[in-house]
Protein backbone atom coordinates (compact mmCIF):
# COMPACT_ATOMS: atom_id res chain seq x y z
CA UNK A 1 0.00 0.00 0.00
CA UNK A 2 1.25 3.44 -1.02
CA UNK A 3 1.84 6.46 1.82
CA UNK A 4 1.34 3.94 4.80
CA UNK A 5 3.73 4.42 7.61
CA UNK A 6 4.97 2.04 10.18
CA UNK A 7 4.09 5.03 12.93
CA UNK A 8 2.00 7.47 13.49
CA UNK A 9 2.66 10.56 12.05
CA UNK A 10 2.75 13.74 13.96
CA UNK A 11 2.64 17.10 12.97
CA UNK A 12 4.38 20.30 14.51
CA UNK A 13 2.72 23.70 13.84
CA UNK A 14 3.99 27.20 13.99
CA UNK A 15 7.39 26.26 12.70
CA UNK A 16 8.67 28.52 9.84
CA UNK A 17 9.53 26.82 6.26
CA UNK A 18 13.40 28.44 6.96
CA UNK A 19 13.26 26.97 10.67
CA UNK A 20 12.98 23.39 8.83
CA UNK A 21 15.03 24.15 5.66
CA UNK A 22 18.08 24.97 8.27
CA UNK A 23 17.08 22.18 10.95
CA UNK A 24 16.82 19.74 7.86
CA UNK A 25 20.75 20.66 6.85
CA UNK A 26 21.73 20.87 10.15
CA UNK A 27 20.66 17.01 10.84
CA UNK A 28 21.83 15.76 7.23
CA UNK A 29 25.55 17.67 8.49
CA UNK A 30 25.36 14.98 11.42
CA UNK A 31 24.15 11.96 9.27
CA UNK A 32 21.08 12.31 10.72
CA UNK A 33 17.05 12.99 9.51
CA UNK A 34 14.70 15.44 10.91
CA UNK A 35 12.85 12.75 13.11
CA UNK A 36 15.66 10.71 14.31
CA UNK A 37 17.03 14.01 16.02
CA UNK A 38 13.38 15.02 17.10
CA UNK A 39 12.28 11.84 18.63
CA UNK A 40 15.81 11.85 20.56
CA UNK A 41 15.36 15.44 22.07
CA UNK A 42 11.43 14.19 22.95
CA UNK A 43 13.41 11.10 24.92
CA UNK A 44 16.03 13.47 26.55
CA UNK A 45 13.35 16.02 27.87
CA UNK A 46 10.90 13.52 29.28
CA UNK A 47 13.67 12.19 30.95
CA UNK A 48 13.62 8.09 29.67
CA UNK A 49 16.58 6.30 31.21
CA UNK A 50 19.55 5.90 28.82
CA UNK A 51 18.50 9.50 26.66
CA UNK A 52 20.77 12.30 25.77
CA UNK A 53 20.65 15.08 23.92
CA UNK A 54 20.88 14.56 20.06
CA UNK A 55 24.63 15.84 18.45
CA UNK A 56 24.43 19.11 17.70
CA UNK A 57 26.66 20.15 14.73
CA UNK A 58 29.16 22.85 14.78
CA UNK A 59 27.82 26.30 14.50
CA UNK A 60 28.88 27.71 11.13
CA UNK A 61 29.77 31.34 10.68
CA UNK A 62 27.38 33.88 10.30
CA UNK A 63 24.52 31.75 12.41
CA UNK A 64 23.27 30.20 9.36
CA UNK A 65 23.24 26.05 8.50
CA UNK A 66 24.42 25.69 5.15
CA UNK A 67 25.38 22.29 2.99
Amino acid sequence: MANVHKHKQRVLRGIDDRLVEDFDTATRRIGSDRSNVTRQLWEWYVGRPGAKLPERPAAIEGGEATA
